[in-house]
């Protein structure tokens, strides 16, 4: 894998360090990184090309080369002429190049740099691991089958007895919310020229089957608004999912009052404000009661839980993407780590936060470098996307997700 090489925007040493992970912040002062290239599968630049300088100067004012090495150039900009850094990013790939507008000292400064080469995924893998997410899901959804079933036929109540029906309702309905969470990665990387891959389902024996899906964003995400879009989409558009399977798995649940209902030694589902307000004011169920999930309502409970997480606004988690459109490196930072070790003190609630506290951690020692242009302002659209992604994430919060009776 190419090495990375990083520059701090504030005393301008530099880092060399694997690709996959960017400095946090500069060892010498702390300030903020920057990916400037890659020690291997780039060419070096030894001059400036005329045609790429016409093209520079088409899109900006630019004073003297404030930086010239072998493998990046940097100008400062006096005056932007082309808003679009999208645009701007696109026209200089097709002359081999990638750019970055940061600022520095006050000034904005202009950094181009080889392009990195990006390699096509085989997509056999991505067929396997589907259809292995397919037969883990309907295994575990046989057995969450049985239980409802058992349940049925314990209490003498109406019902979907067919277990394998139950099973693939409830492997249909988990496999559709993930996919479709990133496939809205997907379709919003497409839309801004960002270079991914299609969603990688990871097969998993546990009670749900699977530990989720996946894609790898494969070129730098070129503005704050583009991070907004990444970091919005995925979790938007699997709780729109969820959402009507949830209802539909609430309503073929069983509601049974809790005195009926031995809890010893069951799973209880964490609730969340999403659950609360569907269980009271969709189905009016009462505090003395309890509801037994049909496989499909913990399906969407499974989805509510996944856009909960994905949107802890720490590392390079979605919602820590949307949080760096609106932080420089040092303050995202700070917030990842200051998340990470308050799940630690959560894990009191729920041990599974001490997991989740020391993932975040070591995903916040790999850092955010953010996007390529942190210059341009972020548009009143993406602010307004990062408060319905807010309220998503305040309804899906779920403190406690499993304990047991």
């Amino acid at each position: 894998m190419p090495k990375g090489i990083y520059e701090c925007i504030n005393c301008g040493s530099q880092e060399v360090r694997e690709s996959a992970e960017p400095l946090s912040s500069c060892p010498h002062c702390g300030g903020d990184m920057v990916l400037m290239g890659f020690t291997e599968e780039a060419e070096a630049v030894e001059e400036p090309i005329p045609q790429l300088m016409n093209k520079i100067r088409e899109f900006y004012e630019i004073g003297s080369m404030v930086k010239k090495d072998a493998n990046v150039i940097a100008f400062e900009v006096h005056a932007i002429k082309e808003r679009d850094f999208e645009k701007v990013l696109k026209e200089l790939e097709t002359l081999g190049y990638w750019a970055a507008l940061k600022r520095k000292n006050g000034k904005i400064v202009l950094y181009v740099f080889p392009a990195r080469h990006v390699k096509e995924e085989n997509p056999l893998i991505g067929i396997v691991l589907f259809i292995a997410t397919l037969i883990s899901t309907f295994g575990a959804g046989y057995v969450l089958s049985m239980g409802y079933v058992k349940a049925l036929d314990q209490y003498n109540l109406p019902g979907i007895r067919n277990v394998y029906l139950n099973a693939l309702a409830f492997s249909i309905s988990i496999m559709t919310i993930l996919g479709t969470h990133e496939m809205g990665h997907k379709i919003a990387a497409t839309l801004h020229g960002v270079r991914s891959t299609f969603p990688y389902f990871i097969p998993f024996p546990s009670f749900i089957g699977t530990m989720g899906a996946v894609i790898r964003v494969k070129s730098p995400i070129p503005t704050r608004n583009a991070a907004i879009d990444l970091g919005v989409s995925g979790p938007l558009a699997g709780f729109l999912v969820a959402l009507p399977v949830s209802i539909i798995g609430l309503k073929l649940s069983i509601t049974l009052p809790v005195l009926l209902v031995p809890l010893e030694g069951g799973i209880i589902f964490g609730t969340n404000l999403f659950f609360i307000i569907l269980e009271k004011y969709l189905l009016h169920i009462g505090n003395d009661y309890v509801i037994l999930f049909h496989p499909m309502a913990i399906a969407g409970w499974v989805g509510i839980l996944v856009t909960f997480l994905n949107l802890i606004p720490a590392a390079q988690l979605d919602g820590g993407h949307i949080a760096r459109a609106f932080l420089n490196e040092r303050a995202h930072a700070y917030l990842t780590f200051g998340l990470g070790f308050a799940l630690f003190a959560l894990s009191y609630l729920w041990i599974g936060w001490l997991i989740w506290g020391g993932i975040i951690l070591l995903m916040g020692k790999m850092g955010n470098p953010g996007a390529l242009d942190e210059v341009s302002p972020i548009s009143t659209k993406r602010k307004m996307l990062a408060i319905i992604a807010f309220l998503i994430f305040v309804l899906s919060a779920t403190p406690v997700p499993l304990a047991t009776g």
